[in-house]
């Protein structure tokens, strides 16, 4: 029987107890060799000087949530790293150029991760074509008055244009699961994105501006880059219809904080928000009071037992590199100039 490779599992406690239960330790330990320190919350040897010699002969790192970043010093201790199983979404945390220098095999769960926010993302769309969230912080004010259900616009979901910015992994789901609504309209807006792939997934390549005036719901997939930072400010927010509503599951970069004060102040517009710029928002911000307004902490991408499915989908592409089969989710750098 030919010797299983070295493997570390690097992540926080929590993460650990999360994503990894019993029967997926026993599929991870049929594997590799796990040795008797299967995991770590750190790569620091003053810290675990313990650590050190199993750090010398480890070949694969399954990481998650809490993974230092993999930088020059944190590789020198790992000279027979091969390659990276990374069990949660983006990787730009903890990647280097060193790590990319050194042909170090990279995966992550970017793919499994899209699912419970475009499920979360989806379901947010539905509620917000009856207005439900907003008309709930409503009834806190008008109590036995139910003639307020008529100040938020049009309520409904047949017939609605839903405005999807960026057509990632994310964005691509959200469009696939909006053609359950009667004679929607998917309208994308990427500067990347290939027409004939958005027509197959059932949306519209349109300019932003277009997109903008025409959604009923707006919902924001976009990465978080220097040139998409404040990519919907006073002038875009400006430009949806009255009683639309933006959703961001995205990143809180991409809307100007102040613009969007200002603008759901009005009480023209609506926003469901599950990340800000900063997050949290200071207590002092506007849009905590507004009934307009509904802030979720953080919780569209996977938490809980979703988590697994990020270990699943590491654990799939670990045997098929160990099987000499091609990778579902391996990353290369240049991913990470467009990912989201």
């Amino acid at each position: 029987m030919s010797r299983k490779p070295k493997a570390l599992l690097v992540m926080n406690r929590g993460t650990f107890a999360d994503q990894f239960d019993a029967s997926r330790l026993e599929r991870l330990a049929n594997l590799v060799d796990l040795g008797a320190q299967p995991w770590t919350t750190s790569l620091d040897i003053k810290e675990h000087p313990g650590l050190a010699p199993r750090l010398a002969e480890v070949e694969i790192l399954l990481t998650s949530w809490g993974v230092p970043r993999l930088d020059k010093n944190a590789l020198s201790l790992m000279p027979g790293l091969r390659a990276v199983f990374h069990c949660a979404g983006t990787v730009r945390s903890f990647v280097s150029q060193e790590l990319w220098d050194r042909g170090i095999l990279v995966t992550n769960g970017a793919d499994a991760n899209a699912i419970p926010v475009a499920e979360f993302t989806f379901a947010s769309i539905v509620l917000a074509g009856k207005k439900a969230q907003v008309l709930s912080n409503d009834a806190r004010i008008h109590r036995e008055d139910w003639s307020y259900s008529t100040l938020r616009g049009e309520l409904g979901n047949i017939g609605r244009t839903i405005g999807v910015i960026g057509f990632s992994r994310i964005g691509r789901r959200v469009v696939q699961l909006v053609q359950q609504l009667q004679d929607v309209t998917c309208l994308v807006s990427d500067p990347h994105a290939d027409p004939s792939a958005v027509a197959a997934a059932g949306g519209r390549l349109v300019p932003l501006p277009d997109l903008l005036a025409a959604s009923d719901v707006v919902t924001v997939h976009a990465p978080a880059l220097p040139e998409t930072r404040h990519m919907l400010g006073a002038a875009e927010l400006g430009a949806m219809k009255d009683h639309a509503t933006l959703i961001n599951t995205a990143r809180g970069s991409l809307v100007d904080t102040s613009a969007l004060e200002a603008e759901c102040a009005t009480g023209r517009i609506n926003a469901l928000l599950d990340v800000t710029e900063p997050e949290p928002l200071p207590a002092t911000s506007v849009l905590y009071d507004l009934p307009n307004v509904v802030i979720t902490p953080h919780i569209a991408g996977s938490l809980g037992s979703e988590t697994r499915r990020m270990s699943d989908a590491a654990l799939n592409d670990l045997e098929r590199y160990l099987t000499g089969q091609k990778l579902l989710a391996q990353v290369v750098s240049g991913d990470l100039s467009l990912s989201a």
